[in-house]
């Protein structure tokens, strides 16, 4: 498949995490949402697992879980503690600034060397879409603005990581997605438990928000998320990250009624370029230099992976 076609498969990822909003609000419980994210994840995770018929072996348990916790585990709970803190447009923006925490971690441990252009272009993806969520009555909380930066830089991790570690042999995106799906929904458990108690009575309404977010909005985007990120550098992949915050305006105003105003316009006009225009720049891996270069050592067959055998890309 030509590398177009997998940007556009991997760009409905953050174009359906972009329902999640109004999935949320119209037909799930309120005030659950690590309820939510278990329900999101572990479901998801265990059919993706059944399908594959693929366990992890040897190093992949503790990797899986490694990159799990990052992506699914650690990623909800923060998300939606800064989106209980701070207004939705701020969380927004604080999301939208992943992309240069990928630059920034994939020139260390992929050598994936971003171009000044692909740095701009992040950065004005994320200006964009500040353009669209901020209001001017938006204000910030320390303990929100420090879990919303935690969960765009777990995220970003996990997205490096992933590239980084690869795949083993034989396996394909559907069994990682579903291993890191798995593990992350049995990290959210014991939190959801302790923050929310028990779970919720659900009428049909929830199991149709539930089907929804665990079959598209989780185990399908996630999957292509991962496959995309094993096909393309973290940083084209992770450049698509502003279509999620775009994609929700259009839907409250599509479906839920809400005005976008000239100026919200004009970001996702901005957003949207800064979008495309990043996957033109976004550079092809190269080799990194600097003795604190991960692929470097990996260039010289130096394993990350400290209890056996060589990591591969």
């Amino acid at each position: 498949m030509n590398r177009s076609a997998t940007v556009a498969l991997t760009a409905l990822a953050p174009v359906s995490w972009g329902s999640t909003y109004a999935v949320a609000s119209e037909l799930l419980p309120p005030d659950r949402p690590l309820f939510t994210g278990v329900m999101r994840a572990l479901p998801a995770g265990l059919l993706l697992i059944a399908l594959s018929r693929t366990l992890p072996k040897g190093a992949w348990w503790w990797k899986s879980a490694v990159l799990g916790g990052l992506n699914i585990g650690a990623f909800f709970p923060l998300l939606f503690l800064s989106a209980y803190r701070l207004p939705g447009g701020v969380a927004a923006v604080l999301g939208s600034a992943g992309p240069l925490f990928v630059v920034g971690l994939a020139a260390l441990v992929l050598g994936e060397r971003a171009s000044l252009k692909t740095v701009l272009a992040a950065v004005t993806g994320a200006f964009g879409v500040s353009m669209v969520v901020l209001t001017a009555d938006a204000r910030l909380d320390l303990v929100g603005l420090a879990a919303g930066v935690v969960s765009s830089a777990s995220m970003a991790a996990g997205t490096v990581m992933t590239k980084r570690w690869g795949r083993p042999d034989g396996v394909g995106p559907l069994a990682m997605t579903g291993w890191q799906l798995t593990a992350g929904g049995l990290i959210i458990i014991p939190v959801a438990a302790l923050v929310e108690g028990a779970p919720p009575a659900l009428d049909g309404k929830a199991f149709l928000g539930y089907g929804y977010m665990m079959l598209i909005n989780t185990g399908i985007a996630y999957w292509l998320w991962f496959r995309g990120i094993g096909r393309l550098t973290a940083t084209s992949v992770t450049l698509l990250g502003p279509l999620s915050p775009l994609t929700a305006a259009i839907i409250g105003w599509a479906l839920l009624g809400q005005a976008l105003s000239p100026v919200q316009l004009a970001g996702m006009a901005i957003a949207f370029g800064a979008t495309a225009a990043g996957q033109l720049f976004a550079t092809r891996p190269s080799k990194a230099s600097g003795m604190f270069s991960f692929a470097n050592w990996n260039h010289r067959n130096i394993s990350m992976d400290l209890t056996s055998e060589p990591v591969r890309r």
